[in-house]
Order: C-alpha cells, then sequence, then structure tokens
C-alpha cells in the first residue's frame, strides 16, 4: 500500500521588509527542513507578499502512521525553527491502494520480467 501526505501550512514573516529578504528566509527554511526530513517542499503561494507565504509539501510512504507522525514533526521543526509565525495549516493523507493496482495496465518495455 502506498499512502502519501500532503501538507500545507500559511506562514506570517512579521521581521520581512522585502521581496528579497522573505527569499532569504525562505530558502533557509526550506533547506533545512528538506535536509532534516528528506521531503519535497517549496512555497507555492503569496509569492508577491512581502510578509506572508504559503508552503506545501509532500511525503510518500507505505505505513498512513508513519507519514502522519512525519508530517507532525515537519511541522513541529518549521514551528521551532522560530524565522516564521504559522498562522494555519492543513494535512492530508491519501491512501493509494484504494485507488489502483499497481500491476494494472499494458505491460510495456519495462514491466518484462
Amino acid at each position: 500500500m502506498m499512502v502519501v501526505g500532503s501538507g500545507m501550512i500559511d506562514v506570517l514573516i512579521p521581521q520581512c521588509r522585502s521581496l528579497k529578504e522573505k527569499r532569504g528566509i525562505l530558502r533557509h527554511l526550506l533547506k533545512r527542513t528538506q535536509n532534516e526530513f528528506n521531503v519535497s517542499i517549496a512555497e507555492v503561494g503569496a509569492n508577491d507578499e512581502w510578509k506572508r507565504a504559503r508552503i506545501g509539501f509532500c511525503v510518500v510512504g507505505n505505513d498512513k502512521q508513519y507519514i502522519n507522525a512525519k508530517m507532525d514533526h515537519i511541522m513541529g521543526f518549521i514551528d521551532s525553527m522560530q524565522v516564521v509565525e504559522i498562522v494555519k495549516t492543513k494535512m492530508e493523507i491519501v491512501s493509494m491502494a484504494d485507488l489502483m493496482d499497481p500491476w494494472e495496465g499494458e505491460d510495456g518495455k519495462y514491466d518484462e520480467f
């Protein structure tokens, strides 16, 4: 079973005075989080606002409880860095086993055993 967890975090950067400063703060935050958790993470909204940002991330695994815990740790890690103020969060976990059979479809060049 494949489990995909996605999260979105709206943050406030009160000390920020320019888009350049915002990009530097976010670059540092995103890189540290990516290195710590091996997660796909990026700024996905509020790109032209100085003091606000929306961060999206995604985690893939095979255990729902593990994915849920990892997403909680990511949110806690971002909060503990104390460079942004978390305003709103949203998490969603989807199990792909219910949606598709991994061996369904046509056999292709790389499917030969």
